[in-house]
């Protein structure tokens, strides 16, 4: 699994989802001008920037383990304080913050209890912190249709159903497990359009998370197997994926 990649690449395989969802998450945040946020985890920046719209950037600061999304995210927002690291040991001292957001995060965090902790740490005490994860587990997160795909030709390839915070009640049991009190547990949709089944096949070929891994890792032939499976369980072009993601609010 990898996400040293270019931030156009993430853009291109998860970008198209994690933007509007980024749109949802602000919105249960309910941020007012003066707070300070963090987007722990930020990626290329799709909360980051939200936060900044709403707050201004001497509010915001992000952080992020890949050192090609760190850049990005400093050349979509100048002047930005935007770090490099982990969630397990956030850079900036207790009750720094208002709210501290993990979007499509916690699941790869090494300790996502910890993480949370973390986030929690910096955070003041009547500020919230927010996390959200794709329902894996459930078949309803933006890939299910591959992880299918890859299924149906090898039953014991692992899948990323049994991530962190994937399942039903996982993330907020983890919200719990790091002293965090669960304000509202509720889940997050998005809908996305594709104009042909290469549109969406694309971007799994650009070596992005477990499923571009996974991609990368198969001989020619198997790869082209796997493409022909996941075109045979795509909806007639053009379609939509729905994708759901579990989201969590809690406080300190």
């Amino acid at each position: 699994m990898s996400f040293e990649v270019a931030a156009q690449a993430y853009g291109q395989f998860m970008g198209r989802y994690s933007e509007p969802l980024a749109d949802r998450l602000l919105d249960l945040l309910a941020l007012r001008p003066g707070q300070r946020a963090v987007d722990v985890g930020c990626g290329p920046g799709a909360l980051t920037a939200r936060l900044v719209d709403r707050l201004g950037v001497p509010q915001v600061c992000a952080l992020d383990p890949s050192g090609p999304f760190v850049a990005a995210v400093r050349d979509r927002i100048p002047g930005l304080d935007v770090r490099q690291g982990h969630a397990e040991d956030l850079p900036w001292p207790d009750g720094t913050f208002d709210a501290a957001a993990a979007s499509l995060v916690v699941h790869f965090m090494r300790d996502p209890v910890a993480g949370l902790r973390e986030m929690g740490r910096v955070t003041r005490d009547a500020g919230v912190v927010a996390a959200t994860v794709w329902d894996h587990a459930g078949d309803r997160g933006p890939i299910s249709t591959f992880w299918r795909a890859v299924r149906d030709l090898d039953p014991a390839a692992p899948d990323e159903s049994g991530l962190a915070g994937a399942r039903a009640g996982h993330l907020a049991q983890l919200f719990s497990e790091a002293g965090l009190t669960v304000l509202r547990d509720t889940e997050l949709t998005v809908r996305i359009r594709y104009g042909s089944a290469e549109e969406w096949w694309q971007p799994y070929t650009l070596g992005v998370g477990p499923a571009g891994a996974h991609v990368a890792g198969l001989a020619e032939p198997e790869r082209e197997a796997l493409r022909r499976r996941c075109v045979e369980l795509l909806p007639t072009a053009p379609f939509d994926i729905d994708a759901a993601a579990w989201c969590v609010v809690g406080r300190r």
